[in-house]
């Protein structure tokens, strides 16, 4: 892959992952006026007014304008955990990793080079992409006479580095979402409650009798903000230890067929 093809991919990636989030927010805030904010949720049928008992839809909006912000980083996660998702499977490949791995490696003992490439073509994925290339240098080694026994076994682990270099960006690709939104989750989460509080002490502090209303809207708005953040939080972290967790399965993957396959075809350079 050229480096203008790299370039153009992550441009790609860049604008997809701006246009979700940004997606994301039109969602949220029809969703934040349109539903959570229909008057029927709220007492005299007014939407500036007291949230009816029990109706959530209603206790959701007198969170504040950071609701919506905190849907859009819940949004946001779904999305990308969908094509994480969508691209880990594919990066997988059409099998079962392990059996592969296991059919690549009887056919390598039995020096079956061109079957072992047609197991990678109909395989597909990240592995089997790594394994091809290092295969077809695996098979042009073969036939150099030129090159010593050490250069050969240096070329073909060049060729596994420079192939599985390529397919990194794209198992890992925005993986980094998921910690910043572990991370923004609560801290947004954290202004909307500080917002509530100071509007809960702001009605406490009013001489005479407190506004009853004011006080539970700033503590409403509170908690609400909490659940959210703490919401979109938790569930970025689960995401991101998952899909690490798969990354990392096939990053050994890669490394051990990668190791089989040199070791190979060092063996089969001791036995000319």
């Amino acid at each position: 892959m050229s480096k203008q093809g790299s370039s153009f991919k992550d441009a790609m990636s860049n604008i997809f992952a701006f246009g979700a989030i940004l997606i994301a927010f039109v969602v949220s805030k029809l969703l934040f006026d349109n539903i959570m904010g229909n008057p029927i949720h709220f007492e005299g049928g007014n939407n500036e007014g007291q949230a009816l008992q029990g109706d959530y839809l209603g206790i959701i909006y007198r969170g504040g304008f950071i609701v919506p912000i905190l849907m859009t980083c819940v949004l946001s996660l779904f999305v990308f955990i969908i094509e994480r998702a969508i691209t880990l499977t594919r990066a997988k490949g059409k099998g079962r990793i392990n059996s592969f791995v296991h059919k690549l490696q009887g056919l390598l003992n039995e020096d079956k080079i061109e079957e072992a490439i047609e197991a990678c073509d109909k395989q597909r994925g990240s592995l089997a992409n790594v394994m091809r290339a290092g295969l077809i240098r695996y098979r042009d080694l073969q036939k150099d006479k030129e090159l010593e026994k050490d250069q050969k076994i240096l070329s073909i682990q060049k060729s596994f580095e420079e192939a599985t270099a390529l397919e990194l960006p794209m198992l890992s690709k925005n993986m980094v979402i998921f910690s910043t939104l572990a991370s923004i989750s609560v801290l947004i989460g954290l202004i909307g409650t500080v917002l509530g509080m100071i509007r809960a002490f702001g009605a406490l502090a009013q001489s005479g009798a407190p506004d009853a209303l004011a006080l539970a809207e700033g503590i409403s708005e509170a908690l609400v903000n909490t659940a959210f953040g703490i919401t979109g939080s938790t569930l970025s972290i689960i995401a991101f230890n998952f899909f690490s967790s798969m990354i990392d399965s096939y990053t050994f993957k890669i490394d051990e067929s990668g190791f089989s396959l040199t070791q190979s075809f060092a063996a089969s350079l001791k036995k000319e």
